[in-house]
């Protein structure tokens, strides 16, 4: 049941966020850079995106669905959210003066353009630090600035075969599995926020900007510091997914998902003797060494998932969260946004654009000074305020 005392979080208004007052420009496309900017525009920046005059972004029609909005997929919508557009063709000389007004006047500037691009351009980092020497300079490439892999495609799959993710991921019994988000696009797009206002906090010391850089598959190898460190100290033995409700191929029994008769339960690290004192399971008693728990893990989970089985979730819940057993109900979508948890966390809004336009959206998970942070500003069109903008900066 809901707290009869609950009350939502309120809304930080935009004046009292800790980036209120910077300019950022978001020169890039699809996920990374986008997510980046878009960080920072929740924390209270102003966020420029620079597009090209007419197609815009390109991933204004990256669909992950057949759901579209106003022209454009709900992925841009999602991610380019509380930003403006100005439309520039960087190859013209009047459009790339007024891009270099811009940033000479901006803060932070991310790009995702594969190497050598925005040299060619003439936007590289030595080029603009001439322009404006306090600019923070972000940029996020595929795999880095060197090395055989330069040239592939900055792809999220692509990224998590290359650095092990998928291997790591599924039961013994089946291939490689990559996970169901790109999940190296918004890691990489994390870090780079995290690098952007370090940068930051030091220009506020030494009135210097800097270069920031980072790479999907260092983002995605990053993620894995915890099994990487491992298996770098270990001897190089290589880790081995369990066939059963493999969760973690570091971990031992009874860690995974297990199906009951009315859903799923997750059960984490628990002592196997005790979980099948409060289960009733006695074959579990027979496991008493721990380092049995991971050298006979099959076994030790398929009598966990048959026993399981027998009853709901509820039921097992009802016996294993009172003894303080970690476990949880395992949620589709529709429980979840029906559920109270989810419902306390005010996790939702609603953006749109002056058409009328609208979408329900996430916020931002960051909380300041006790606020949450949110906006009702929809994604733009391509050259929303381009003509604005220009007039801001002497009408280039």
């Amino acid at each position: 049941m809901p707290d009869a005392n609950w009350t939502p979080p309120t809304p930080l208004p935009e004046a009292q966020r800790p980036l209120h007052g910077l300019l950022v420009l978001d020169f890039s496309q699809f996920l990374a850079g986008p997510s980046a900017a878009l960080r920072l525009a929740d924390l209270g920046a102003r966020v420029v995106k620079i597009e090209r005059p007419g197609a815009g972004d390109l991933c204004r029609h990256l669909y992950i669905s057949n759901l579209e909005l106003d022209g454009d997929s709900t992925l841009f919508h999602s991610i380019n959210r509380n930003k403006q557009s100005f439309a520039a063709d960087l190859k013209n000389p009047d459009d790339l003066a007024a891009v270099q007004a811009l940033i000479a006047r901006a803060d932070v500037m991310i790009q995702n353009f594969r190497p050598g691009v925005m040299e060619r351009i003439g936007l590289d980092w030595p080029r603009v630090r001439q322009i404006n020497s306090r600019i923070v300079y972000a940029t996020v490439t595929g795999y880095g600035d060197r090395g055989p892999w330069v040239e592939k495609p900055g792809q999220d799959l692509l990224a998590q075969s290359l650095s092990g993710l998928t291997w790591l991921t599924g039961d013994a019994t089946q291939g490689p599995v990559p996970m169901g988000l790109a999940v190296a696009d918004m890691l990489a797009g994390a870090h780079l926020v995290q690098g952007i206002l370090a940068c930051l906090v030091r220009r506020g010391m030494t009135g210097e900007g800097g270069l920031v850089e980072t790479s999907l598959i260092e983002s995605v190898l990053d993620f894995q510091f915890e099994v990487l460190t491992t298996h770098l100290n270990d001897g190089g033995r290589i880790p081995h997914r369990s066939a059963v409700n493999n969760a973690h191929a570091y971990l031992a029994a009874p860690y995974g998902i297990y199906r009951t008769a009315d859903g799923y339960l997750a059960v984490a690290m628990t002592p196997i003797p005790r979980l099948g004192e409060l289960l009733g399971c006695e074959p579990l008693a027979r496991w008493t060494d721990p380092a049995s728990w991971f050298t006979e893990r099959d076994a030790i989970k398929a009598e966990l998932a048959a026993h399981l089985a027998t009853k709901t979730t509820a039921h097992w819940l009802g016996i294993l969260e009172p003894a303080d057993i970690w476990c949880a109900d395992v949620l589709d979508w529709p429980r979840l946004l029906q559920h109270d948890g989810f419902r306390a966390l005010a996790m939702t809004q609603h953006v749109e654009r002056p058409n009328g336009a609208a979408l329900e959206t996430t916020r931002c998970p960051i909380r300041i000074d006790g606020g949450i942070l949110t906006s009702a500003t929809g994604a733009p069109t391509v050259g929303q305020d381009t003509e604005t903008i220009r007039g801001e900066i002497g009408g280039f």
